[in-house]
């Protein structure tokens, strides 16, 4: 959660990434998941101020990223099978 966060966080203040979200140290559902908050922060900042666009950041990355890994993994997919 803490790497979503951090790359959420500088994408909000306008530094974006080198290379892609392997380089971020992301796997590919946490990038999903980073874009949907940094959305999020986004419209939360424009609307609402930075204070409440930072908290978004933490409740949003917590939630997801608890959700997607509550069984200590990603999903299954068909190359498990």
């Amino acid at each position: 959660m803490s790497a979503v966060a951090y790359w959420a966080r500088e994408m909000l203040a306008g530094r974006e990434p080198y290379g892609d979200y392997q380089s971020m140290g992301l796997s590919n559902r946490q990038y999903d998941i980073l874009r949907e908050v940094v959305d999020a922060a986004r419209a939360t900042r424009r609307d609402q101020g930075a204070q409440e666009a930072e908290e978004l950041i933490g409740r949003r990355t917590r939630r997801a990223c608890a959700e997607d890994y509550r069984d200590a993994g990603p999903s299954r997919g068909p190359w498990q099978s």
